[in-house]
C-alpha cells in the first residue's frame, strides 16, 4: 500500500545521540544507525519511497529529555531538539511533521514548549519517553499526578495527542531484572513500563477531568489490548484505590489510540482490531530500531481488507492529527 503515515519514527541530535546506541542492536553498525538517525532528508526519504510510506511524523529518541535531571538542562535541550527538527521539516513539509519534545521535570515549562511548538511550528503533538527523572537519579515521575493536572488542560486546550512512548527503568528501581539485563529494554521492560504508565493514567481519575485528551502508544498496545478483559475482571473484586468514575478499560478503549510500531504479528494485530476497532490502530514503524522495510512488507499483507489497510494506515492519523493530505 502507497501513502502510509508512520508516526513512532525516531531522529536524534548530537546531545541525545548515545541514549540511543544501546538500544541499535538491529541495525547494521553504529555508524550506519547514526546516519539515519541524524538523518532527515535522503537516507529517511529514501527508506519511505521504497516503502510506500508518504508521511512522517519524526520525534526525539528515548530517553533523551525524560533523562536529564537538571530542570534548565532539560528545557534547554527540548528546545534545542524542538528548533533542530522544525528547522528540518520546514525543508519537506509535504513529507514530514514533528511532535515536541517536552522537559517533564516543570509541567509549566512542558507546557509552554508545547504551546510554542504547536503554535510556532505547526507541530501535531508531542512524544516523551515515558517517567521523568529530576534532581537525583533514583527518581521517577509519572505524569498521572496532581502536578500535572494543569499541564493536561493545556493539552486538552491545544486538542493535540500526547504519544506515551517507552524507556528503561532506571537502575535503582530494576530489582525484578537483575540477572537478566535482557529484560529491561524492547523484548520485555519497555512494554512493562510503559503499560503501568497507561495503566495509571487511565486509573487516576485523569481523564474524568480531562475528558478530551487522546492519548497513543505503541507496539499493538505494550500488551493491554491482550489483558484488557481481564483488569476490568478482577477490579471489581479489587479497586482499592481506584479513583475513575468508570471500569477502566472504558477510559483506555475511549482515550487511547494504539500503533503497529515494532510488533509485525498477525496473532497480536488480530486481537488488537479485535479489541480496539479499526477507528483506533494505525500503522508505525519504529524507524530506525526497526527497519521500515520489515514494518511495510508485514502490514502490506496484512490479514484485512484493502478499505482497513488504507484506514489503518493512513486515514486514522490523517483525522487524529489533522494533517492536510490529500
Amino acid at each position: 500500500m502507497d501513502g502510509k503515515i508512520a508516526f513512532e519514527e525516531h531522529m536524534s541530535i548530537p546531545e541525545t545521540l548515545e541514549d540511543a546506541k544501546m538500544f541499535a542492536g538491529g541495525s547494521a553498525d553504529w555508524k550506519s544507525f547514526q546516519e539515519e538517525i541524524l538523518d532527515i532528508g535522503e537516507i529517511r526519504l529514501n527508506h519511505m519511497d521504497e516503502n510506500g510510506i508518504g508521511f512522517t511524523i519524526l520525534s526525539l529518541n528515548a530517553p533523551a529529555v525524560q533523562a536529564i535531571l537538571d530542570t534548565d538542562e532539560a528545557i534547554l535541550i527540548s528546545k534545542k531538539a524542538n528548533d533542530h527538527l522544525a528547522e528540518q521539516v520546514a525543508k519537506n513539509p509535504d513529507r514530514f511533521a514533528g511532535f515536541a519534545a517536552l522537559p517533564m521535570q516543570d509541567p509549566d515549562a512542558a507546557a509552554e514548549e508545547l504551546t510554542r511548538c504547536v503554535k510556532d511550528f505547526g507541530f501535531v503533538g508531542s512524544l516523551v519517553n515515558g517517567f521523568t527523572q529530576k534532581d537525583v537519579p533514583d527518581s521517577a515521575i509519572y505524569f498521572d499526578t496532581p502536578d500535572y493536572s494543569d499541564f493536561w488542560s493545556v493539552v486538552e486546550d491545544l486538542d493535540v495527542p500526547f504519544y506515551l512512548h517507552p524507556r528503561t527503568q532506571i537502575p535503582a528501581r530494576a530489582q525484578p531484572y537483575e540477572g537478566h539485563p535482557w529484560l529491561l529494554s524492547s523484548p520485555w521492560g519497555f512494554a512493562r513500563e510503559t503499560s503501568l504508565h497507561a495503566l495509571r493514567m487511565c486509573g487516576s481519575g485523569m481523564f474524568d477531568k480531562h475528558p478530551k485528551l487522546k492519548i497513543v502508544i505503541g507496539h499493538m498496545g505494550e500488551h493491554i489490548p491482550y489483558d484488557l478483559w481481564r483488569i476490568d475482571a478482577r477490579m471489581r473484586f479489587s479497586p482499592r484505590g481506584y479513583t475513575g468514575k468508570r471500569p477502566l478499560g472504558e477510559y483506555f478503549l475511549d482515550h487511547f489510540h494504539v500503533t503497529t510500531s515494532g510488533n509485525f504479528s498477525d496473532p497480536t494485530f488480530k486481537c488488537c482490531l479485535e479489541v480496539l476497532g479499526p477507528d483506533r490502530l494505525l500503522f508505525s514503524a519504529d524507524y530506525p530500531f526497526e527497519r521500515m522495510s520489515d514494518a511495510a512488507e508485514w502490514f502490506d499483507a496484512a490479514p484485512i481488507s484493502d478499505a482497513e489497510k488504507k484506514q489503518i494506515g493512513r486515514d486514522n492519523a490523517i483525522k487524529l492529527f489533522k494533517l492536510d493530505l490529500d
